[in-house]
């Protein structure tokens, strides 16, 4: 090979997606719902956890459907980090749905509409059915195929447990189960007489000692006891909109997958909840609400909030977790102020946890957390300046800067974030305040500026019937 013929090998870098909430493994809260310091991710906010963990356990035992709670505080104060934290300590039995206020208006469907359906996403149904199978271990397996390849297949099998044998004779569909499975004798397998489908659970104890290569994933379990017909009960968990969905057309169930679902009647959505209050009388199905998780609940318009007043009074209805950073602003789609931008009677209905800012030692405890789960080593003096930072700044613009320095400091052949990294960084990006300050002293050199004194003359210009009607217009909106 020459010179020019040389294979040019490049090393492949994993590249890892990192969101700014994938640190958090749970509410971190001990046997007796006492928040701990630290732990799973959480830090501080010890009431707002300890209020989330009361909430969880009630979830869980079905007592608080309908209920709605809304995590206010100031902004970087933890509140979706809590409601991931709610989402982790359910865990995967109980329907979690997360979604921003702002997402109905850009949808194709209606706003209600879409309320509607991340409601019944977030309300489980769990389905019992009994079924019989046939569980054993193959003592004996014969297949015969045709010569000519095509054809019938005609298989027989033997099958026993410690107290019976039986031969059974095999149609062509359990055949193809046999042979994708790679059936042999000695494997404990289950049939199921419904469906016709094979299930493999491992290689019988009395096989163990045979010259046959078994690998490291072969599993060893007993030759089942008893009869070889047996009944079984299984569980399936669907959600009330697959449910809706698999009804509503012909070929429902590949919206599912498409994610093309459009508008439900309601007349279909009445039907299915008659027939699944139909099943828990009879003890087929049970009812599992879950959690729906509203964040930037401020953007939701006056129509939103009248139709959530509703919906929440359903007995179909799951707890919905709100999330608001507002103080006192206008409620969207009308000209009046409220506490949170969120109508008085819907307030009423609401338990309300306060997020309260974090001090300086929780901050350094979330950033070193941080750093962590970014793969960040960082010195201490460098942390203890980023801490700084986080305390004059934000908590946000603190953390969109350990990667950034970390890169700065890889630049410099360098495993270790040291402080004039961090320095490097705080120069090269502005914050908020700094940008603010920017623009106050070189306003006059940016397009469309409005200085203070013509912003004061449109005020003075306004007719006195939009002054008496009281419309918060006239003012900015409160941050």
């Amino acid at each position: 090979m020459t010179d020019g013929e040389k294979i040019e090998v490049r090393d492949i870098t994993r590249i890892e997606r990192i969101g700014a909430h994938s640190h958090i493994r749970g509410l971190g809260l001990d046997d007796v719902l006492e928040a701990r310091a630290v732990s799973q991710g959480m830090v501080g906010q010890k009431d707002a956890r300890r209020a989330a963990g009361v909430v969880v356990q009630m979830v869980r035992e079905g007592k608080m459907a309908g209920r709605c709670i809304l995590l206010a505080g100031e902004p970087s104060t933890g509140k979706t980090a809590i409601a991931v934290g709610m989402a982790q300590a359910l865990g995967t039995e109980t329907p979690f749905t997360s979604m921003s206020a702002s997402e109905i208006y850009s949808l194709e469907m209606s706003k209600t509409e879409a309320l509607s359906q991340a409601l019944r996403k977030s309300i489980g149904v769990r389905i019992k059915e009994e079924t019989e199978i046939i569980e054993g271990e193959v003592v004996e397996i014969q297949i015969d195929r045709p010569v000519t390849g095509t054809g019938q297949k005609v298989g027989k099998v033997t099958l026993k447990t410690t107290e019976m044998e039986t031969n059974y004779d095999l149609g062509n569909k359990i055949i193809e189960c046999f042979i994708k499975e790679k059936i042999q004798a000695g494997d404990v397998i289950t049939i199921d007489k419904a469906s016709g489908k094979v299930n493999k659970l491992g290689r019988s104890f009395t096989r163990s000692r045979d010259y046959d290569a078994a690998g490291a994933q072969t599993r060893f379990v007993q030759c089942p006891e008893g009869e070889l017909q047996k009944r079984k009960e299984v569980v399936h968990t669907v959600t009330l909109h697959e449910i809706d969905v698999i009804n509503s057309r012909t070929h429902g169930f590949l919206a599912l997958f498409s994610g093309d679902t459009g508008e439900i009647k309601q007349e279909v959505r009445d039907q299915i909840n008659n027939k699944v209050l139909e099943w828990r009388e009879e003890g087929k199905a049970e009812i599992n609400p879950g959690v729906l998780f509203i964040d930037e609940v401020h953007m939701l318009d006056i129509e939103c909030f009248s139709f959530l007043n509703r919906a929440l009074e359903s007995d179909m209805a799951p707890v919905v977790v709100m999330a608001t950073n507002r103080g006192i602003t206008r409620i969207r789609g009308t000209n009046y102020r409220s506490p949170h931008g969120i109508p008085i009677d819907l307030l009423d209905r609401m338990i309300i946890i306060r997020t309260i800012p974090y001090t300086e030692k929780e901050v350094k405890e979330i950033l070193k957390i941080r750093c962590e789960e970014e793969d960040c080593l960082m010195h201490p003096d460098a942390l203890t300046i980023l801490t700084k930072i986080a305390t004059d700044t934000s908590l946000r613009y603190a953390i969109q800067l350990i990667t950034t320095a970390n890169l700065v400091c890889r630049r410099r052949k360098a495993t270790e974030v040291i402080t004039e990294d961090v320095k490097k960084v705080y120069s090269l990006f502005l914050d908020e305040n700094r940008s603010s300050q920017i623009l106050k002293e070189y306003q006059d050199e940016y397009m469309f500026n409005e200085i203070e004194e013509q912003m004061e003359d449109i005020v003075s210009n306004l007719p006195p019937k939009r002054e008496e009607e009281g419309s918060g217009d006239a003012q900015p909106m409160e941050h």
